[in-house]
């Protein structure tokens, strides 16, 4: 979908979502919240785009900035999908986000087609029954239907890459981070390597990247080479390697006290998800980013425990313990949290020295048990109630973004 969240606005206010100028962001009230979608016109004329910061669009009478309505936008990404079973079975289907879906046609050209008469009759069906535009990549495995869409489609509304693509297409881009898989900090660190365009990475020794990256290493290079075979609406691999929680702060937070707040609130959250599941970890790991204004670089360390543990305040002990060898004098802008390593938490090996850790162990099960009945707001810890906690902001919200209230009859 073509700027989803400000075009579904746009269609439920009257305009035309490839003519006005919206941007959706999380607050208005803050200057610094995050620009969550913004129009094609707005991206085309004043370079807005999705994780731009509210302070950095200019004033002008013609843009329209509004809040997010998650409810609406998750309806009528059901609907959409809904759309999508006319056309494939189910298992043909493989949700990638909100506003994004994989469709595996194979099969389907004698109902609707070849791909590309298939991409339009959607395409068509899309602006027909929702009046919202659509971009459409069309390949022979996810990845290069992906590729396809994010650096070709997305200015064309439909485009097919095939094999014979692969060197004259994927091969001159660069930088390395719009190759979809490769994050900035992976970017930087094959950069170091003396790898700078896709062309560099399909060229690379294979056995060179395993040696670094491990299995990574391997899936780099193939997918270089425009390979993958992931399949869609395969069955989900059982089990979970991690669980983790990120949130980008509304504000600069200066005071070692209110970090710590955060990541208390923070640790309570990916303490639950891992007892939800029965599991608990053995390494924990914390991500810290400053404020843009700063000179130092954001960190993420880890660290084993001695005893897998789910206990909140274990977590938050160890997570303290990095803070206090890491933290700069900094403004903290982001905090992030997750634990791996993970195992069955049905045996709680007792402590000598700890009589009270089947307690607190038995503690956080229960409190889950009262926050999954009556809401994550239902119980909440005293620093949740300071200046610092966002917990109950949180609660409030879908997908971590605002919703209206609307009454249901």
């Amino acid at each position: 979908m073509r700027s989803f969240y400000a075009s579904c606005t746009a269609v439920e206010t009257g305009q035309d979502p490839l003519q006005c100028r919206i941007a959706i962001v999380g607050d208005k009230d803050q200057k610094g919240s995050v620009v969550l979608a913004a129009s094609p016109r707005l991206k085309k004329e004043f370079g807005i785009r999705t994780g731009s910061r509210l302070h950095e669009i200019p004033y002008d009478a013609s843009i329209q900035l509004l809040e997010p309505d998650m409810g609406q936008y998750l309806r009528l990404s059901t609907e959409i999908t809904k759309l999508f079973h006319r056309y494939v079975p189910k298992d043909a289907i493989h949700i990638y986000s909100v506003d994004e879906s994989f469709l595996q046609i194979d099969g389907t050209d004698r109902l609707w087609g070849d791909a590309w008469e298939t991409a339009r009759r959607i395409a068509d069906d899309m602006m027909r029954e929702f009046g919202l535009p659509c971009a459409i990549g069309i390949g022979p495995n996810m990845l290069l239907s992906k590729l396809c869409l994010d650096l070709e489609a997305k200015k064309k509304s439909i485009a097919e890459w095939t094999y014979a693509d692969v060197e004259k297409k994927l091969w001159p881009v660069k930088p390395l981070s719009a190759m979809w898989g490769i994050g900035p900090r992976l970017e930087k660190k094959l950069n170091r390597m003396g790898i700078f365009t896709v062309g560099d990475l399909a060229a690379y020794d294979l056995e060179r990247l395993e040696s670094v990256f491990g299995v990574m290493g391997n899936q780099l290079y193939y997918h270089a080479h425009g390979i993958d075979h992931s399949k869609v609406g395969a069955p989900i691999i059982q089990g979970q390697v991690s669980y983790g929680k990120s949130q980008i702060l509304l504000r600069d937070y200066t005071d070692y006290g209110e970090i710590c707040a955060v990541i208390l609130e923070m640790c309570e959250e990916v303490a639950r998800r891992a007892r939800r599941n029965r599991l608990a970890a053995r390494t924990i790991h914390l991500g810290v980013g400053y404020s843009k204004q700063a000179q130092v670089s954001s960190f993420h360390r880890s660290t084993s425990l001695e005893k897998p543990s789910a206990i909140t305040m274990e977590l938050y002990e160890a997570c303290l313990l990095m803070l206090n060898q890491h933290l700069q004098p900094c403004a903290v802008r982001k905090i992030s949290i997750s634990v791996t390593n993970l195992v069955p938490d049905h045996v709680l090996q007792l402590d000598l020295f700890q009589p009270e850790k089947e307690h607190r162990h038995q503690l956080g099960y229960t409190m889950d048990a009262i926050r999954d009945r009556f809401g994550s707001a239902a119980l909440l810890r005293a620093i949740s109630y300071t200046p610092a906690g966002t917990s109950r902001r949180r609660a409030r919200l879908i997908g971590g973004h605002k919703s209206k209230e609307r009454n249901i009859r």
